[in-house]
């Protein structure tokens, strides 16, 4: 399979330290960088096709990575060792500190990824596993593959067909494909998980849980249970969260004489005005004016 990536890249404050080295090979482009970032660096990422980049060294102290937009730092998290992005996922990075590094970037076919996986798990499970992003610290053995690929887009010494063989076990190693659980082949949550997640907000008094949180309720990584959870539900984590703290404030204002401000302070919003535009954009009408056609109706 003839295949040419293609990616949108802008850097700031990042430069190769050594000549980028790089190899085409069936439905695959294996690309080896060292480089360097400065203090404050940046950069976006956004591909048509999914990718995976392995750092051959710590970078979590010095890198910072997020999929929301880049402005926002609550989004950022420690860049990690190895990390595997679906198609169309947007990636920003920021660079607290100046630091060299050197990675593997691996740009697939979708196509080609699915040759690889389908014999074996199937069509089904592989489509799935191509949604779920992975970010894992602990490289171990892919490292080992890694290095070994390293050395043929540097230097080729064997047929095509090794240097693939290299990239399809670091894919099967990477990604997410699990041996038993039919709700993770078809990438959803199952109605049991589901119940355990909302009798676990509906613990708490606000019913406000990180997405950290939510996902180890369920036990997922973050990274993947966002993702199932918007294929489960339709909506992201956050909005569903809100969804539920509308229903409870609902509730509050039906069995209670307490006043918008207080309801929006026992469930966590910054304010009354906070509470009454969120409850608009989810009930359609004011907290006053619902709660007005309620006891009146």
């Amino acid at each position: 399979m003839n295949y040419r990536h293609s990616m949108i890249c802008h850097t700031d404050g990042i430069r190769p330290t050594a000549p980028v080295k790089w190899r085409g090979l069936d439905g695959m482009m294996s690309v080896f960088w060292d480089a360097e970032g400065l203090s404050g660096a940046k950069a976006y990422y956004l591909s048509p096709d999914p990718r995976i980049v392995i750092f051959f060294n710590d970078v979590s102290s010095h890198i910072s990575m997020s999929n929301r937009d880049g402005g926002f730092a609550q989004f950022y998290r420690p860049m990690v060792r190895a990390i595997y992005v679906p198609a169309g996922v947007p990636l920003w990075t920021n660079f607290n500190a100046s630091h060299r590094f050197s990675h593997l970037d691996l740009h697939l076919h979708k196509d080609r990824l699915l040759r690889i996986l389908s014999p074996s798990v199937g069509t089904s499970v592989a489509q799935a596993a191509l949604r779920r992003p992975v970010e894992i610290q602990d490289v171990a053995a892919i490292e080992t593959l890694a290095m070994l690929l390293v050395d043929e887009v540097s230097s080729p010494s064997k047929h095509a067909v090794f240097a693939e063989s290299l990239v399809g076990s670091i894919v099967t190693g990477l990604l997410d494909i699990p041996e038993n659980s039919s709700d993770s082949h078809n990438g959803r949550l199952t109605d049991g998980k589901m119940k355990k997640l909302i009798s676990r907000i509906n613990e708490r008094s606000d019913c406000r849980l990180s997405v950290a949180e939510m996902a180890d309720t369920v036990g997922l990584s973050e990274s993947w249970f966002a993702n199932v959870f918007k294929q489960t539900t339709g909506k992201t984590p956050l909005q569903w969260q809100l969804g539920k703290r509308i229903e409870l404030a609902q509730k509050m204002f039906l069995e209670s004489d307490l006043t918008v401000a207080d309801i929006a302070a026992q469930l966590g919003f910054s304010d009354q005005a906070h509470l009454t535009k969120a409850f608009r954009q989810i009930a359609g009408e004011t907290p006053a004016a619902w709660r007005r056609i309620r006891k009146n109706s």
